[in-house]
């Protein structure tokens, strides 16, 4: 059964919040997968504040974005934040970094799938739905673990085990249902 998860792009003063992933090395926004009994702006607040430290605002919701392929399927909320308050820091075990970027100086070690959505929320996207497909070329479906052994058992350090592996892929993004801008 595909997963449910949450993506927050915090944004102030024109630069949007990213973490980088302890398991890559890769950077992405805040996120993470919704918990039991928990709504999708309860996770989205709390994975944002677990990643970051930074307490934050949902004030809207950009669209939904269907991570499907390879490994295990994922269907993420993305929300759009602003801060209010908190220090930046980062969580022991899932994140290495937490900064601010510019939208033209975002990094280019980037999450599968993340910079498609950070450009739909610094342009004001709103009701958005996008299948963002990994498509391997050996078919494998992976899990998380199993994608993990394999990068353990590569000797690669982590980000090049992981843009390696996301070059290998065909990668391919259907909007499925339009985009229009918030007003």
């Amino acid at each position: 059964m595909p997963g449910i998860a949450v993506n927050v792009a915090v944004i102030e003063n024109e630069k949007i919040l990213l973490t980088k992933r302890e398991d890559f090395e890769v950077w992405c926004l805040p996120s993470g997968g919704v918990e039991d009994g928990e709504s999708l702006v309860e996770a989205a607040i709390r994975e944002t504040k677990e990643e970051t430290g930074i307490n934050i605002e949902i004030v809207g919701l950009v669209g939904i974005y269907s991570r499907l392929g390879s490994t295990s399927d994922i269907h993420a909320a993305l929300f759009i934040a602003r801060p209010l308050g908190g220090e930046l820091r980062t969580q022991n075990g899932e994140t290495l970094e937490v900064k601010y970027f510019l939208l033209n100086e975002l990094p280019e070690e980037l999450l599968f799938g993340q910079k498609r959505r950070i450009i739909d929320a610094f342009h004001g996207a709103a009701g958005i739905c996008v299948k963002q497909e990994l498509i391997d070329p050996k078919e494998e479906r992976l899990t998380r673990s199993e994608l993990y052994d394999l990068r353990d058992q590569s000797g690669m350090p982590r980000q090049q085990f992981y843009l390696n592996r996301i070059k290998a892929y065909k990668t391919k993004e259907t909007v499925e249902l339009g985009a229009t801008k918030s007003t």
